[in-house]
């Protein structure tokens, strides 16, 4: 007797369907990051906070996260994406059900550093998830899949976080988006295992992931020693550490330049403030179809990924233009090509550390180039924090266009090709 074939969801292949999962736990991430942004004016009033306070509160988040993106990508590497990933989400859900419990900006602090330790996994355990799972020529788009999640968390936290402090108060909307988180983490270690691991499997599946690997980049970096003399290392890092800067503006700032600059209100905020998270949606979805547009057209592996990046970079003059707008509406269509402009340009970069790294260290490589990138955003946190209430937002939106353009340049200057065999690849040291 034939079997019939799989319908509905099951008739997704696997590894789209795992992907799935991962942009999930990145949707429920950002939204619990998110959360305290959009809670943020309320909170001010409530705590009395200046807004100099609130960038500590801030800081405390970006200078856990950023040291332990390199920790947590090693400890991915130890124990595997399936059980390092839900450690990391049963922490960041506890620690962001605790925001609810402070009761003033130092104990906000110390709930926000928990979460910040906690929550730095999420984009190495999908990069080390996507390098196990697809081939070259589909890495782009897996990582713009999970990469989506972002600024869908973003997008959504705005309306849900109003509603919850407006239905109930402040400390639900804490304990609603860490209550989803946790309940993400038991959906994960329940579905997820790696390729050699994994029951459900197929012969076909398998070698439509292994089919195209004589695409990949030759000579990868296979120790973190390797990693830090690896010039493909450092032509992914420092472009993060300059581009960071303007998702952590848009993520934790937007809410309250709003208030200070156009004076709107929660409701305001929640129907507005999720439109640039939207734009990045499909910026996210850019960087995972341009690449592969171009290597159907003759372009090599790596430069379709710098190419998409260098895109994006030249998007940011937008954003640069805050300045000049003459409405809420205006800023807010800005900041939308600026959501647009950097998914589409982070999708390239963290998609390289999958191309460019083993397997065995993609973890570490990635969870190194984040704390690169997370010193960049809370170094600009600084800035802001110091500049904001005396001279405004506009001059540090035009900063960030130009660090943007900046990166571009850096990541063509380290990241060269060479021709081997006839083809040209990309060097990995």
């Amino acid at each position: 007797m034939t079997t019939p074939p799989p319908r509905g969801w099951r008739s997704i292949p696997l590894r789209w369907r795992l992907i799935g999962l991962v942009t999930l736990g990145t949707i429920l991430n950002y939204l619990a990051r998110s959360t305290l942004s959009v809670a943020a004016p309320q909170l001010k009033t409530e705590f009395g906070m200046t807004t100099e306070d609130y960038s500590w509160v801030v800081l405390a988040f970006q200078a856990s996260y950023t040291v332990m993106q390199t920790v947590a990508g090693g400890v991915l590497d130890v124990l595997g994406t399936r059980l390092g990933f839900f450690l990391f989400a049963v922490g960041w859900a506890l620690a962001n059900m605790a925001h609810a419990l402070a009761t003033g900006w130092p104990s906000l602090a110390a709930f926000r550093a928990l979460l910040g330790a906690s929550e730095a996994a999420a984009i190495p355990a999908g990069a080390k998830a996507v390098s196990e799972w697809f081939p070259p020529r589909e890495r782009s788009l897996a990582t713009s899949a999970f990469q989506m999640g972002t600024s869908v968390g973003n997008m959504i936290a705005p309306p849900l976080v109003a509603f919850c402090i407006l239905a109930w108060n402040w400390q639900a909307a804490f304990i609603v988006t860490g209550g989803l988180s946790l309940a993400w983490a038991l959906l994960w270690y329940w579905s997820y295992r790696s390729p050699a691991e994994h029951p459900a499997l197929s012969d076909d599946e398998r070698r439509a992931i292994t089919a195209a690997r004589d695409e990949d980049v030759s000579a990868k970096p296979t120790t973190r020693g390797d990693l830090l003399k690896s010039r493909a290392f450092w032509g992914i890092a420092v472009p993060r550490f300059l581009a960071e800067p303007a998702w952590q503006t848009f993520n934790f700032f937007i809410p309250l330049y709003l208030v200070s600059v156009w004076k709107l209100d929660l409701k305001s905020i929640a129907l507005w403030a999720w439109m640039p998270f939207l734009a990045a949606d499909v910026g996210s979805l850019a960087a995972g179809v341009l690449p592969s547009w171009l290597m159907k057209r003759g372009v090599p592996l790596v430069a379709s990924r710098k190419i998409t990046m260098t895109i994006g970079a030249l998007c940011m003059i937008g954003p640069a233009c805050i300045g000049l707008a003459g409405s809420a509406g205006v800023a807010i269509a800005l900041f939308c090509i600026g959501g647009f402009a950097h998914q589409m340009l982070s999708g390239a970069l963290i998609t390289l550390c999958a191309d460019m790294f083993d397997s065995r260290t993609v973890g570490t490589a990635s969870g190194m180039a984040g704390t690169s990138a997370w010193i960049g955003g809370m170094l600009f946190t600084l800035l802001i924090g110091q500049s904001a209430d005396a001279f405004g937002y506009d001059p540090l939106f035009a900063a960030l266009a130009a660090l943007d353009l900046l990166a571009a340049v850096v990541l063509w200057s380290l990241l060269r090709a060479e021709s081997r065999g006839g083809r040209t690849v990309q060097e990995g040291r």
